[in-house]
């Protein structure tokens, strides 16, 4: 990953070193900064040490259109033989070592198979766990996933202690 940065110019902020470091490390992240602030050069991160390992990621977004922009994204990035596709429209390469989907594909898979192969899950537009219409989507996961480590992202998401505290307990991780 350091050569991938360098190869690029890039250089880590404070906030994405420590996520990243924290999440390599195995805890459940909330990564709340503003837009703009290298979220998604950390979920490549986590991604990237998804593939490195040999496990599997979901990458959620919360609206098909996201899903599909994402997915051509991811597919740039990390090949289109690595990644998937699962919307309530479009099913490609599901049993791809990445997939990205919506958050509600991602809690119908983890309701229906509790043997699923998630290790890591990166939940974008996490401040959408509040909604009450589709909020479930979003906390689904995280009581049927235990073993899984969460990266949960939002620009918008206001104080956080009550879902870490939460997600603490479901997990026995640290957050």
């Amino acid at each position: 990953f350091l050569k991938y940065t360098t190869a690029r110019q890039l250089s880590l902020y404070p906030a994405q070193e420590e996520t990243v470091l924290e999440l390599l490390d195995g805890r459940n992240v909330i990564l709340n900064t503003p837009t703009g602030s290298g979220k998604s050069l950390v979920a490549s991160t986590m991604i990237f040490t998804a593939l490195a390992r040999g496990k599997h990621a979901v990458y959620t977004c919360p609206i098909k259109a996201l899903v599909n922009e994402k997915w051509m994204a991811l597919c740039r990035e990390f090949g289109p033989d690595n990644v998937g596709l699962s919307t309530v429209d479009a099913t490609v390469n599901r049993d791809a070592p990445i997939l990205c989907c919506t958050a509600e594909i991602l809690a119908n898979l983890a309701l229906r198979d509790a043997g699923a192969r998630v290790d890591y899950v990166v939940m974008d537009e996490f401040h959408y766990y509040a909604d009450k219409e589709r909020g479930v989507a979003w906390q689904l996961p995280l009581i049927a996933l235990p073993d899984t480590t969460f990266l949960l992202m939002s620009a918008t998401l206001g104080p956080t202690h009550v879902i870490e505290e939460s997600l603490q307990k479901l997990t026995n991780r640290e957050v």
